[in-house]
């Protein structure tokens, strides 16, 4: 199993756009070879956006980057976040 997991802070104003964005990134890879599971998520305490995809493997993630990033190309984050995303790549603890 890997887990990609995003934390995103959207400026007042933006949330919906940013979570348009975030479902356009999830329905590109739905259906690709290894997505167990996809979803937008929103902290009901800090209103921060919540990124899960759950995989088989690491590398069908990364077989899926190219539709990730063909999928949001031109969305301005730099207008809708006020930082940059936090990225998780996970795997099982051993």
């Amino acid at each position: 199993m890997f887990v990609h997991l995003s934390i995103h802070a959207p400026r007042e104003g933006k949330t919906d756009l940013l979570i348009d964005s975030m479902h356009r990134f999830g329905a590109a890879i739905r259906d690709k070879p290894g997505c167990r599971m996809v979803n937008t998520l929103k902290d009901e305490k800090t209103g921060k956006l919540i990124g899960l995809a759950i995989w088989d493997s690491k590398e069908q993630m990364l077989a899926a980057r190219p539709a990730m990033a063909e999928a949001v190309k031109d969305d301005p984050f730099d207008e809708w976040e006020s930082a940059p995303p936090e990225v998780f790549l996970l795997t099982p603890a051993e």
